[in-house]
């Protein structure tokens, strides 16, 4: 990997290090990824993992089901914010205390690691009692308070755990905090700076750290550095986890399922929309849903479809598209942007849908105003040719067919009539004079 070689030859050969990276947002495929690489360094017995990171931060649920991997880890592992220019902030700055060792290259920051739903400078002006003793303004609300509390308690936790600087932690997540790699090492928040990796090996060489609760010395010297790829699998992942993807597919399910039942028989799209749509729920599945804004998107594709299959002249279509677009807005529950739906996509969206809206409305009115030309009631107003008749009753010949029918006493064996109503198998007939008399009447 570009910047990461390390040389040694066979006879330096001391075992290898497991080098993994973590590039922007932190979701589900980095959790996916980590997890793989952590159990891919315990099963082939590698003497040190390290994470090269460079991230903004990311979700809650995957932050912390990263670290409770690291914790768990029997192999020491290194959290490096690298390369020059990278950062840590938020969910890596926790990630960055829970490692038994955290370096920095020259050029990196951590910290800003605030829960970012309460980090905007929004909140109203508090009175000198919420403020905490050395000044520090609390959160407005309760819920923000208990997200702030739980926050520091986490990382400071993690700082107790591995003999870092629990104050600043909590200066991070109280204040927004950042810190350059230098002003980081001075404050006892990192262990190591470093050029790269090779210097970072060379630093970590004959230091100690528990791990496991035994306590063992590092020996870097000679490591061969292996980089744990990632896997079509964690791709995959990453590229359905993306909220305007997952929404695509779930709306590609939904329509492709919409237009196989209004033609049965058509598969491809059944089958694409039926596959589509099980991949999106998968996705959103593992995403941070909002279920209000689930359940408006459910009820706004409800009344997309009703309107297809029972129109309403557009009532039903217009009140989907609303739904559908108000639920989308607010469907994840989360404000990191990298995890947040594209407005314009949303827009496009439902564009589209009201657009589909439309025509379905629209082929609703125009069947309403054409002509019936299949089925029974086709039949009404048609003419027809008396075969035999009798008391009011007899047979008539039309559209090639043989039909009972009723009607006036005085018709004969080749008069010719009109259909005026159909019971079951028998159609009621009259003549043309009876009903131009009618009209004129």
């Amino acid at each position: 990997m570009g910047g990461f070689a390390l040389s040694a030859s066979a006879s330096d050969h001391a075992g290898e290090a497991v080098m993994m990276r973590i590039e922007g947002a932190i979701g589900p495929a980095s959790t996916s990824y980590l997890g793989d690489g952590l159990a891919e360094a315990r099963n082939s017995d590698a003497r040190l993992v390290i994470i090269a990171m460079d991230t903004p931060g990311g979700l809650d649920t995957s932050m912390r089901e990263i670290i409770r991997d690291i914790l768990a880890m029997d192999i020491p592992v290194v959290t490096y914010v690298h390369p020059s220019g990278a950062r840590a902030a938020s969910a890596g700055t926790y990630i960055l205390y829970a490692s038994h060792f955290a370096a920095m290259t020259p050029g990196t920051n951590l910290g800003a690691a605030t829960p970012i739903q309460i980090g905007a400078p929004t909140a109203p002006e508090q009175s000198p009692d919420e403020e905490e003793e050395d000044g520090e303004p609390q959160p407005a609300s309760v819920s923000d308070r208990k997200a702030v509390n739980d926050a520091v308690a986490y990382i400071r936790s993690l700082a107790e755990m591995r003999g870092r600087n629990a104050d600043w932690a909590e200066e991070a997540v109280r204040g927004a905090a950042s810190l350059s790699a230098n002003a980081a090492l001075e404050q006892n928040v990192i262990d190591i700076v470093a050029e790269d990796v090779g210097s970072l090996l060379e630093q970590l060489d004959g230091r100690t750290v528990v791990v496991a609760g035994e306590e063992i010395e590092l020996r870097t010297q000679g490591l061969v550095l292996r980089e744990f790829e990632t896997t079509w699998v964690t791709q995959v992942l990453a590229t359905i986890t993306n909220p305007n993807i997952a929404l695509l597919l779930l709306m590609i399910g939904v329509y492709g399922l919409m237009f196989e039942f209004l033609n049965p028989g058509a598969l491809v799209p059944g089958t694409v929309g039926a596959i589509s749509l099980l991949i999106g729920l998968y996705a959103l599945a593992a995403l941070p849903v909002d279920f209000a804004g689930i359940a408006l998107i459910v009820l706004g594709i409800g009344l997309m479809v009703a309107e297809a299959f029972a129109p309403s002249f557009g009532v039903l279509g217009i009140g989907g598209v609303a739904a559908f677009v108000f639920g989308t807005t607010i469907m994840l529950d989360t404000d990191v942007p990298e995890f947040q739906l594209d407005r314009s996509f949303i827009a496009a969206l439902g564009v589209f849908s009201a657009v589909l809206v439309i025509f379905v409305a629209r082929a609703g009115i125009a069947s309403f105003r054409h002509r019936i030309v299949t089925g029974a009631e086709e039949l009404i107003g048609a003419s027809a040719k008396v075969m035999d008749w009798q008391g009011g009753k007899g047979h008539v010949f039309v559209h090639s067919e043989r039909w009972n029918a009723r009607g006036p006493d005085n018709l004969a064996a080749g008069d010719e009539v009109v259909v005026t109503k159909m019971k079951g198998l028998e159609m009621t007939v009259a003549t043309h004079n009876a009903l131009e008399g009618r009209t004129d009447g």
